[in-house]
């Protein structure tokens, strides 16, 4: 069989790129020929005609909306998410032999048809879409927010962190008029404050744009774009941008299913549907949902600039359970999202979310990196391998690097690291550290509120994880180990009592 893929996550980092090569080593070892177009955040080299015509099956392993999917539309397809890529490759290629074997092609123009007896197959389920308009939405956040966030905190680190760029200061009157002073440390973090400010005010209208984007297409993109704008504006926040977003993608959906004139069909994605739902999404943000949405909003931000002792530890512990559950699948996406929301408020109690988010989420590769080195017998060679690489991923905040370790052994590794998490979560949170950059890992180590508390709590977190799965492992090993001599025994004494 010929075989085309395509591999998509949130953040297009790891799991695109780990789906792709399981999907590969499956589909050989299984005699097939495939072609895996990854959709991740270096860009992706589309799928030729030839190779999509030559194809028998079609796989699509994405937590977010695939791109151009309407070129797939005449082959039989299997659709997960993309962690089942990377733990059950060959299952997808399985699903995917099933699915060509039953596969009648169409004639030309008309829905395909299912043989008598067939399991017609069945896309994703409502809740599954949903999940995959979000994703779609703070996949295309997460560049902003790492660019952005960390530009604002190496201006504060340069420059203080009362530093401020208002538009009659003296300092940003002075870059805009060219006359920037080079020799000035203050200048340079001003600088490095205002640009990172820019790219966060695109944070909201990204997120509703895409969202957006991904229901119902280009049409989608302007009332999209323009609702989270308009969040924005009425200080109904990330929340208001999440919401505009659904609002405008659902719209424009209903639009597009409208029949109308064939003089009229020409202009309606570039006219008239961006021009009725800009207008009402705008009308419903500026009158009836923004107001209502700030004001949860500020609820938000009051109770998080609020939290302290148990409640604080407790936040922390939720948190560090979530960033390790999946590593990068939703539950992680989940707490990362809210910690990013908050972090766009700037209030004291979202900064020590952010802390306690990418402390947790650097624990399950450090832990399980630590765990190849202190009991090398109980890992295979590839884990290994798999453990020197995880030393820097752990170090960059990038979770999807104890996957591999979670794929061979999820019941013992699993577990171990979502406790080393909940331990880190709210030793972050409980120890005060604070963060004002998305992203970075160590390398922004500099650039936060007590740095000392956050590598303790990192440090903490991922020793109690390694100790964790290496008595786990250890215990797995001698229980078929005693289990063997047991019955060794036995039946020696049964042979003496016959004897």
């Amino acid at each position: 069989m010929k075989i085309v893929a395509v591999t998509a996550c949130p953040t297009g980092i790891a799991h695109t790129y780990m789906a792709a090569e399981a999907l590969e080593a499956a589909a050989e070892e299984a005699g097939h020929e495939i072609v895996v177009e990854t959709q991740g955040s270096a860009g992706s080299t589309p799928l030729t005609a030839e190779q999509l015509a030559e194809a028998d099956a079609a796989i699509f392993a994405a937590d977010v909306e695939v791109r151009d999917k309407e070129r797939f539309a005449h082959l039989p397809q299997v659709s997960v998410g993309v962690k089942k890529a990377i733990s059950g490759g060959d299952l997808l290629i399985a699903q995917a032999e099933e699915a060509a074997k039953n596969h009648v092609p169409a004639a030309a123009g008309a829905p395909a048809a299912t043989p008598a007896g067939a399991k017609a197959p069945t896309g994703p389920g409502a809740a599954s879409k949903v999940r995959a308009w979000l994703m779609t939405g703070v996949s295309h956040v997460i560049p902003f927010v790492a660019a952005g966030g960390l530009l604002i905190a190496l201006g504060f680190a340069l420059a203080g962190y009362q530093i401020n760029l208002p538009d009659d200061s003296p300092l940003y009157k002075q870059i805009l008029s060219g006359s920037f002073d080079i020799g000035s440390v203050t200048a340079w973090g001003a600088l490095a404050f205002g640009v990172g400010s820019a790219a966060f005010s695109f944070l909201v209208p990204v997120l509703s744009g895409y969202i957006a984007y991904a229901m119902a297409d280009r049409p989608a993109l302007v009332p999209g774009f323009v609702g989270g704008a308009i969040a924005v504006t009425t200080h109904a926040g990330f929340l208001g941008g999440l919401i505009s977003g659904f609002i405008a993608g659902g719209l424009v959906m209903w639009i597009k299913t409208w029949r109308v004139p064939r003089a009229l069909a020409g202009i309606m994605p570039v006219l008239v549907i961006p021009l009725l739902s800009t207008a009402v999404v705008g009308l419903l943000m500026f009158v009836v949902i923004g107001r209502p949405i700030a004001l949860i909003t500020e609820g938000l931000t009051s109770w998080l600039n609020g939290l302290s002792g148990a409640n604080a530890l407790l936040l922390g512990v939720l948190l560090g359970l979530m960033m390790c559950f999946d590593m990068g699948g939703p539950v992680n996406k989940a707490a990362y999202t809210f910690a990013v929301a908050g972090l766009s408020t700037g209030s004291g109690g979202a900064l020590t979310i952010m802390a306690a988010v990418m402390a947790a989420g650097m624990v399950p590769p450090l832990a399980m990196a630590l765990a190849t080195v202190v009991r090398k017998s109980l890992f295979s060679e590839v884990e290994r391998e798999n453990g020197r690489a995880a030393w820097l991923l752990g170090a960059s905040f990038i979770s999807e690097g104890a996957i591999p370790f979670a794929a061979a052994d999820p019941f013992r590794v699993i577990p171990s690291i979502m406790v080393g998490g909940a331990v880190t979560g709210a030793l972050s949170m409980t120890l005060g550290a604070t963060l004002r950059a998305p992203h970075g890992g160590v390398f922004v180590v500099p650039l936060m509120g007590n740095p000392l508390g956050f590598l303790v709590a990192v440090v903490v977190g991922t020793l109690v994880a390694c100790a964790l799965v290496v008595a786990l492992k250890t215990f797995a090993r001698r229980r078929p180990a005693q289990a063997g001599t047991t019955t060794t025994e036995t039946v020696t004494e049964r042979e003496t009592v016959s004897a």
